[in-house]
């Protein structure tokens, strides 16, 4: 479910259970395990989710949007603070903990403003963008046909959890229930107690679900083998002698020229970013892309509706901008020059976005990559 999704069935839930109780002083609790029907947690339980990943030295977790820190064992939260370098008494507050409250082995503490990144950086989704990898090796421009491969990146990936705030009358069960996980892993990844105990104010990681492992193989019963073979109507009655007519050789066409071949109003998945001539032709591991011939200057256009996810440059500074589109396909612009857009605007297909750098020649180097992998633009372009 998406994050915007449960926050309102969470709002939606607490809000009236809420209400319902204002005038009480006992807690409430929305857990209702102690009623039999029709509040099954079963599908929780066997939600598949992910292990937490591994903390820096300092225990601390960096997310794009937020970071935590886990306790060691027998620290109180002014031994997190120090290691971190926070004052105690404002991570204390922002958890609503005593400065010297004992925290569990593993127990995770939000922290209420950033602290120095990992030396590998904040955790990446996982169908994140590889800029290091695009500038490494999918620019490589109309000269080595074999580029080095990039360095492996040792920035972990994993989807960033959502990051639940314990309100009055919640428990473990009610909380996994809310968002599908079970309570176990719930535990695991937050360092609670053996009684599952959560607090108010306290910040819980909601798990995150695992990736899902690949199909198995059927087995492939041999001929013979299994159901019987039917015999084959040849068997009994030979089919009449055929002659083959020779094939003929095709014709290996000229790279396409297709800069009239493509129109906003095309039915292909994506238009021509630039008017050209198709020079250089994909090849994975190679160039993962094409290279179209283009004056210096010419407008480079969205292939087709997106976001721009980065704008950064190649090992000779040569700008390159990557647009994110729908099912997770990407485009990739290189060898550009006056960039139009900027990280995290909207594009419509067939929108300036740059223009085609000056060079001998000048060129548009295009890819259309699957997650991360690249495949033949020409797909797209059909």
């Amino acid at each position: 479910m998406p994050f915007a999704n449960r926050s309102l069935l969470r709002a939606a839930l607490l809000g009236s259970a809420l209400t319902a109780v204002s005038a009480c002083d006992t807690a409430f609790d929305v857990d209702m395990r102690r009623f039999s029907n029709g509040f099954s947690t079963t599908a929780a339980v066997q939600a598949q989710t992910a292990q937490r990943p591994t903390p820096d030295a300092r225990g601390v977790l960096s997310y794009p949007t937020y970071q935590v820190a886990v306790a060691k064992r027998g620290d109180i939260v002014a031994d997190v603070a120090a290691r971190v370098g926070l004052p105690a008494d404002e991570l204390a507050r922002f958890n609503g903990l005593p400065v010297d409250s004992p925290l569990r082995e593993g127990e995770v503490i939000a922290l209420p403003r950033r602290v120095s990144e990992p030396a590998s950086g904040p955790i990446q989704p996982g169908d994140s963008i590889d800029i290091s990898t695009l500038a490494g090796d999918a620019i490589d421009r109309a000269g080595d046909q074999n580029p080095p491969p990039a360095a492996a990146s040792a920035t972990q990936t994993g989807e960033e959890p959502t990051r639940h705030h314990v309100v009055r009358g919640e428990t473990a069960y009610s909380i996994s229930r809310l968002y599908g996980v079970s309570v176990r892993a719930l535990a695991d990844w937050n360092g609670l107690d053996t009684a599952l105990t959560v607090r108010e104010g306290q910040y819980l990681l909601i798990p995150v679900a695992a990736a899902a492992a690949p199909p198995r193989e059927q087995p492939v019963s041999q001929p013979g083998e299994g159901s019987a073979t039917p015999t084959p109507p040849s068997a009994s009655q030979p089919l009449p002698d055929e002659t083959a007519a020779p094939a003929q050789e095709a014709d290996t066409p000229d790279s396409p020229d297709l800069s009239g071949a493509r129109t906003a109003a095309s039915a292909a998945a994506m238009m021509l970013p630039v008017d050209g001539k198709i020079i250089r032709p994909f090849k994975r591991g190679t160039t993962d892309g094409v290279d179209i011939a283009a004056s210096a200057g010419s407008t480079v256009r969205a292939a087709a509706d997106g976001i721009v996810a980065a704008i950064t440059r190649d090992t000779e500074q040569v700008p390159i901008l990557v647009i994110r589109h729908p099912d997770n396909v990407l485009t990739v612009y290189a060898n550009i020059d006056k960039i139009t857009v900027k990280k995290g605007d909207t594009v419509k297909r067939g929108q300036a976005i740059a223009v085609v750098r000056a060079g001998e020649p000048s060129f548009l180097h295009f890819q259309v990559r699957e997650g991360t992998s690249s495949v033949d633009p020409m797909e797209y372009l059909k």
